[in-house]
């Protein structure tokens, strides 16, 4: 099976300014999200990326990138014009990996891909894992998902879902409930039309882009992994706990 890994990278962070190029034990961070994917046994890997201050970096490391406007709205927009810019085919399968998760594993991203390959009913694919912890089941920041019978996305939300009626308060339901882990596989065609598609009321209120695929009729097949993801890095804290992990030789 051959796919893509695309890697949206963007100098402007509110929390975490010039973040793509945060050094990792002697890297950018992009550069270390890149060589996990390519661990994935992605056929090409490529930053679609803001600045070509992130293009030259990722030049200095052997890391293809390609730069792409400096005003989209959202990643997703980033790497449809990135599929453009590259010529793929509408019938390639790309996965986007987020550029601030250096510690993603390998295996999950050639799992979502995989998964894609596997349904052609399905423009996406995505993944989630049980949530053990009932904190983070009542946490809006914690995204949930729910499947169909085959494996298919029927909701995403920050609302804890499915709710028990009959649980006990505070206990979580049986089955587990599915944290969504923000990894994406699209088929190449969808990905590009997916920016024209009309914003959905569902997203809006929940401020959750892939509503819009549901809402418009397309289907989400989603990995249900058994490991949590690698923490990702969204404030100084985060990257100095990453930058420990680097620091301590391990890859």
């Amino acid at each position: 099976m051959v796919f893509t890994v695309l890697i949206p990278a963007r100098l402007a962070s509110t929390r975490l300014p010039n973040k793509p190029l945060a050094d990792l034990g002697g890297a950018p961070m992009v550069v270390r999200v890149a060589q996990r994917a390519l661990q994935a046994g992605a056929d090409r890997v490529v930053v679609a990326a803001d600045s070509a201050v992130i293009v030259q970096a990722c030049a200095q490391h052997g890391v293809q990138a390609v730069l792409t406007r400096d005003n989209h709205v959202s990643g997703s927009d980033r790497l449809a014009e990135a599929s453009t810019l590259l010529g793929l085919p509408d019938d390639a399968i790309v996965v986007n990996v987020q550029g601030d998760e250096p510690l993603i594993a390998p295996a999950l991203i050639g799992e979502v891909a995989r998964l894609l390959h596997a349904h052609p009913e399905a423009a996406m694919s995505t993944a989630a894992h049980a949530i053990d912890d009932p904190a983070e089941f009542l946490n809006p920041n914690v995204v949930k998902v729910v499947l169909d019978a085959r494996g298919m996305a029927l909701y995403f939300s920050r609302a804890p879902i499915p709710h028990a009626r009959d649980a006990d308060p505070g206990a979580l339901p049986t089955p587990r409930p599915l944290r969504h882990i923000g990894i994406y596989g699209y088929r190449c065609g969808f990905l590009r039309q997916f920016p024209a598609l009309p914003a959905a009321p569902l997203e809006q209120i929940e401020a959750l882009e892939q509503l819009r695929a549901l809402w418009h009729g397309h289907r989400i097949a989603v990995h249900v992994t058994p490991h949590a993801p690698g923490p990702g890095v969204d404030t100084p804290d985060d990257l100095a706990r990453v930058r420990r992990h680097f620091e301590s030789g391990l890859r």
